[in-house]
């Protein structure tokens, strides 16, 4: 997979999720992808904040970005 095919797919991934971030109150932004296999994103809103943003980052952000993309190795917030 190209690079840019690894974006846009990433993108998508994030677009499933984006519907679910958003209903309460918060979003989500890619930040970085390095070599390929490490994604870097950003919560927004009410999920910068949230107490669980880490369970759902594993459980929810990681496994959706693997499902379109999975060479993904990790997928970090800042």
């Amino acid at each position: 997979m190209s690079p840019e095919e690894v974006k846009i797919n990433i993108e998508k991934a994030l677009e499933e999720i984006r519907p679910f971030l958003q209903s309460d109150g918060g979003d989500i932004d890619l930040v970085d992808i390095v070599d390929g296999v490490h994604v870097t994103i950003s919560f927004k809103g009410a999920c910068d904040r949230c107490s669980i943003n880490q369970m759902t980052l594993k459980s929810g952000v990681e496994m959706t970005i693997k499902k379109y993309v999975p060479q993904i190795e990790s997928v970090t917030a800042v």
